[in-house]
């Protein structure tokens, strides 16, 4: 059983270190090359930062609910650019799928 705890803390670390490297290098690169200038302003947006710390808990983390919970802020936080990306169509679609997706967890969550 401690082992399975170290293994997961050990994960949590690297996930969380590759998460701060990915930061610091976006951030120098922001500095060094001025990426709004080159229209790649949107990579240091600050509302895309929860969704590399997600991709990488995802990548790295063998308990991928941290990743998993992580994209579900980012996808709320996000909602408007969602609906605008999808169009009219998400006016049905994307509150339909979180309340699916909430039924379907909470379902699991009982059982």
């Amino acid at each position: 059983m401690s082992a399975v705890k170290a293994n997961n803390n050990r994960d949590t670390y690297r996930a969380t270190a590759v998460t701060l490297i990915v930061f610091g290098i976006l951030y120098l690169l922001e500095r060094l090359l001025d990426l709004s200038s080159m229209g790649l302003g949107w990579l240091t947006n600050k509302n895309n930062f929860l969704l590399y710390a997600a991709m990488v808990f995802l990548l790295l983390k063998h308990d991928k609910s941290v990743g998993l919970v992580l994209a579900g802020l980012w996808l709320i936080l996000n909602f408007g650019l969602i609906t605008a990306l999808l169009g009219t169509m998400s006016a049905y679609l994307l509150p339909l799928a979180l309340l699916l997706a909430g039924i379907l967890l909470y379902w699991l969550s009982t059982r």
